[in-house]
Parts: structure tokens; sequence; C-alpha cells
């Protein structure tokens, strides 16, 4: 059976689609066999950075690596027995089409909460929640005390991916890999960031979760998508000395990899 990455966050501008493509490529870069799936029917980020990958793929005359992507399918209402819901049904539709032949598939959530998402998530061998260096996006997780230090309660986003532990226990499967990225974060190191790492750190005893290092806010990740790119295509397409900047970004992603630890993958890259 394929691996299911499940990519979730209720908040956008965490930067959910960056990371999904930039691992989703890494990994059919790697040679592991990746389908797609964007269930953010509203936006479709993640389904728009790939179709953006195959058009300039298409102009250059590049055949790179690229995960295989699949939209959600249409079912007929009249075939849905009374009292079940249809998204639950085109969610199962697409994992059967995705399953054969893949090695891995990747679910980009919309970031809101929505049928759809909840059922994803319960789905997840690895649920990867990236989160943005604040306690905004803390918030996310937990209610914190005002001076940032003492953990008050869960958020509703903890105790929907709470649920999903429970609904995958009761069918017989093994627990969810839950891991939190630090992403977007700044070069300095503030009273701030520091007290999100501590915060981060005790709920992550807590409620069960690992913490794994993601991407520092970076220009040409924004620069990448209209071409479909990733930081490992740029040497593919011409760019044959990375700047530094770029140099870290590689690394960050090489470290995000090996910190996601999934079945048969080691980041050679």
């Amino acid at each position: 059976m394929a691996h299911i990455i499940v990519v979730g966050n209720e908040k956008g501008g965490a930067g959910k689609s960056t990371v999904t493509m930039h691992i989703a490529t890494a990994l059919a870069r790697m040679g592991h066999r990746v389908a797609a799936l964007d269930l953010d029917l509203r936006q479709h980020t993640f389904l728009r950075y790939l179709q953006n990958r195959n058009k300039h793929l298409g102009e250059v005359g590049l055949d790179l690596a690229s995960p295989r992507m699949f939209e959600l399918p249409q079912v007929d209402k009249s075939d849905i027995p009374e009292g079940e819901n249809i998204y639950d049904h085109r969610l199962s539709a697409a994992i059967t089409q995705m399953e054969p032949g893949s090695d891995f598939i990747i679910i980009d959530c919309p970031g809101s909460h929505t049928r759809l998402s909840q059922v994803a998530h319960s789905l997840a061998d690895t649920l990867i929640t990236p989160l943005n260096d604040s306690f905004v996006d803390f918030d996310l997780l937990a209610h914190i005390s005002s001076d940032g230090e003492k953990i008050e309660g869960p958020s509703v986003y903890s105790e929907m991916v709470w649920h999903a532990r429970q609904l995958r226990a009761q069918a017989g499967l093994k627990p969810i890999d839950w891991v939190v990225l630090r992403n977007r974060v700044g070069a300095q190191q503030m009273v701030n960031k520091q007290k999100m790492e501590r915060a981060l750190d005790k709920l992550a005893n807590r409620i069960g979760f690992r913490i794994a290092p993601g991407f520092n806010e970076r220009v040409i990740f924004r620069e990448l998508f209209p071409r479909g790119l990733t930081l490992l295509d740029l040497r593919d397409i011409g760019v044959k000395q990375l700047n530094l900047s770029n140099l870290a970004a590689r690394q960050e992603l090489r470290d995000l990899i090996k910190a996601l630890n999934l079945p048969n993958v080691k980041p050679d890259f």
C-alpha cells in the first residue's frame, strides 16, 4: 500500500503548497512513484503549481521527475447511500485511483476546516503541519497564556487530529506520525522566537507530535512558482552556480526529508 502523506493546517499563509510541492518533487526525483492530490477546491494552489510545471517543462523541452497529479473524481449522488457524505466517497474514489503504482500519495489540504480535510487527516500515515514562527499560528495548535509561557488547552485543530487518531485506532491502522514544521522562520534570534521554541517543545510532549525544520523565508520560493519549479530543478534549467541562499534552502529541504523519516527514503540530493 502507498504511504499517505497529508499536509494540513487550518490557517492560510503557512507555506503548505510550497512544502507539499518540494516534498512531492524531491521524492519523485529520488525515484519514488508519487501521486498528488489537492483538496483545496477553491484556490487549488498545489494543482496550479503542478500545472505550471507541466506547462513550463513542455515549453523548454525538459523531462524532469514529477509527481502524478490527480483530481477529485465526481461521484453520482444516486450511488451514495442515504445519510452518507458524498465527499467521503469522492476521496475514497481518488485514493483507489492513485494507489496502484504509487509508493507515496501526498495530499494538500485547504487552510480551513472542511469535511474533505477531516477525512484526509484520518488517512494520513504521516501528517505534516507547517507553522509560521509566531504565536498567531501557534494558536492553531493550542491556547497559550498572555506571557507565552503556559499552555492552557488544545485548539480545535489539535482536537481534529486527536479524533483522526481515534478513527485510525478503531480501524486497526498504525498511529499517525504527526510532524510540525517551524516554517518561514526569520533569521533573527528574537525573544519571541525563543518563547515559540519552548512552547512547541512543551506542546509536542503533551499532544504527541514531532518538530522538524522547515524553510526560512526566501524570495526564491515565490520566483519558482510561475514555472512550477523547485529548488532541486535549478541546475537542470541551467543555473550552474547556486548562490548561498539557494544552497542553504537545498540543505533545509534535505534536512526536512531526513527528519520526516519516510519509509525507504534517503535524501541523496
